[in-house]
């Protein structure tokens, strides 16, 4: 039997170009795991204010790891080619944008499993829209889950801590 994943940092998922990445290369940072979507409502607030927050904090040892998803209403349609375009050119994002994923289900991608259970309440407590975020502390542990309705700037406040900066 597999040894149970304790944190983020022991799962591998895919890029948009298909290849390997261990996320334990993020290892005493804090991290914003968002699942995303180029098509949804939530779009147009959420990507300006993920870019506002990764700009802002990214030097002080924040990440935000955006997973694409195609679960919901089919507002992620694209292949992960067009998914990095819309979210690079249009919303110029800089942080990275991971292989499209489950985020529910039988399929799901483990690290969203993990997400689930560590932040969910009963047990794969499932997500119920794009623009999920699950806050990770620098250890690997989830801290917290924000509903898509949540905005990223809302959350500043709670990153802030994490980071021990003012």
């Amino acid at each position: 039997m597999a040894q149970s994943k304790q944190s983020v940092y022991d799962f591998t998922v895919k890029d948009a170009k298909g290849q390997e990445v261990d996320l334990s290369q993020y290892r005493g940072k804090v991290l914003l795991i968002v699942n995303v979507a180029s098509q949804c409502g939530f779009t147009n607030s959420n990507y300006p204010e993920l870019i506002t927050l990764y700009q802002k904090y990214k030097y002080k040892g924040l990440e935000i790891l955006a997973f694409p998803s195609n679960q919901f209403k089919g507002q992620e349609p694209g292949s992960n080619e067009e998914i990095q375009e819309f979210a690079c050119t249009r919303f110029k994002a800089e942080y990275p944008i991971f292989a499209k994923v489950d985020v529910n289900g039988k399929n799901a991608e483990p690290l969203y499993d993990f997400l689930r259970s560590s932040e969910g309440g009963l047990l794969g407590d499932s997500i119920k829209w794009n623009f999920t975020k699950f806050l990770v502390d620098k250890e690997g542990k989830v801290v917290d889950r924000y509903a898509p309705t949540t905005t990223p700037l809302s959350i500043e406040k709670d990153i802030k801590k994490l980071l021990g900066v003012a």
